[in-house]
């Protein structure tokens, strides 16, 4: 295990009615607001009228952006930032999914730095420690964003998807009340689903040594989303399967499955850069890439993905090798996100081979990716090729 540090300080506010808290949190950090919400889902299902409730008890400044998009793009970003800039906001909440917290986290590190945003999302510049201060209200399981200090976003001009990680853009407080989901559609809770499994797959498969604890509290959210899933997307409305899923999305990357490993977000970097060119929702391309992935680095590595099969998946392996058991576990998987929904090949959102090299070229941040087996770019372009 490598040495390490761990510092969450954000303030979970989980269950029914909490979106009331948001008069007493709000203040704290200052009462001229930017409003940042997606496509409208808000508006439709009476959280918008909620929320502006509470700003007005508080009798709060408020600007609102509106329409962020599924992928957040980097023009949107720059939207928010003059918004704050010019109306001389101190606050940002946000309320919706991943893709909404992930605008608000860039939008918050973008406002105080002098030069171009982008220059903080591709990492080339770290987030400043004065970035915006930022609240957020959750409306669907799955990103994690809600308690961790990730974000990214697309820049739609050059087809290139980035992503930065600060501590000074982790949340001061989440709203965390499973009723807001339930108006998340079949597809969405999938892809949900999907992208829960893949975090806790990207620390699981790490390039280090001697991390046991880490390693059964990643097996116990997925065995958690095993048994919860397939009950959830054929029950939308029920509480007791959406808080337990709204849980599992948070636990699964807030930091604390990744303690002490060097984990592998290879999956991710190349999912990325498919929707960077497709613009495809991204649960939906992880389906289709990580078990690829997991076929590659099976093949060089097998004992690992052997270990999810028998501790995840339940596979006996009684008479069998790592290689074997590594590709049971990839076929359980496989029939698994099946089950429930999931996309099993690019050509499904009508993708072809001719951005094969974009992508790959996309993907690779490095001349090699990966950490549990590095990836080249001919890996990648296998992966991809086979995900067709």
């Amino acid at each position: 295990m490598q040495n390490f540090e761990f510092k969450n300080p954000t303030k979970l506010l989980f269950g029914k009615g909490h979106v009331s808290s948001l008069k007493n949190e709000i203040p704290a950090y200052g009462k001229r607001v930017l409003l940042v919400y997606g496509g409208g889902s808000i508006t439709k299902n009476g959280l918008y009228d909620k929320v502006i409730s509470e700003l007005k008890e508080i009798e709060a400044f408020v600007v609102e952006l509106g329409g962020v998009e599924p992928n957040p793009r980097l023009t949107t970003v720059q939207k928010g930032i003059t918004f704050i800039r010019e109306n001389m906001l101190d606050f940002i909440l946000a309320v919706g999914g991943g893709s909404v917290i992930d605008c608000a986290k860039a939008i918050a590190a973008g406002v105080p730095y002098d030069g171009d945003v982008w220059d903080i999302v591709t990492s080339k510049v770290n987030a400043p420690s004065n970035s915006v201060p930022i609240g957020t209200v959750i409306t669907i399981a799955g990103t994690g964003s809600e308690m961790n200090g990730n974000s990214v976003i697309t820049n739609w001009e050059t087809n290139t998807k980035a992503f930065f990680n600060s501590s000074h853009v982790l949340p001061k407080f989440s709203i965390l009340d499973p009723e807001l989901t339930f108006t998340v559609p079949r597809d969405q809770t999938v892809y949900g689903s999907v992208d829960i499994m893949s975090h806790v797959f990207e620390q699981y498969f790490h390039g280090s040594s001697n991390a046991p604890l880490q390693e059964r509290i990643g097996e116990a959210i997925l065995r958690t989303v095993i048994e919860t899933a397939p009950k959830l997307v054929n029950d939308l409305n029920n509480y007791e399967h959406r808080e337990v899923m709204l849980l599992n999305g948070t636990l699964a990357l807030n930091g604390l499955t990744g303690m002490g490993v060097s984990p592998d977000w290879s999956t991710h970097l190349i999912e990325h850069a498919v929707s960077a060119v497709h613009d495809i929702p991204h649960g939906g391309g992880i389906a289709i890439i990580a078990p690829r992935w997991m076929e590659h680095v099976a093949a060089v590595r097998p004992e690992k993905v052997a270990q999810l099969g028998v501790r995840v998946f339940d596979l006996d392996p009684t008479g069998k090798t790592d290689a074997q058991l590594a590709a049971e576990a990839i076929q359980s998987l496989k029939k698994f996100w099946t089950s429930i929904g999931a996309p099993t090949k690019l050509s499904d959102y009508g993708i072809d081979d001719k951005e094969i090299e974009l992508m790959t070229e996309r993907a690779m941040l490095a001349d090699q990716i990966g950490s549990y087996v590095p990836l080249t770019k001919e890996d990648v372009r296998k992966i991809l090729r086979n995900s067709l």
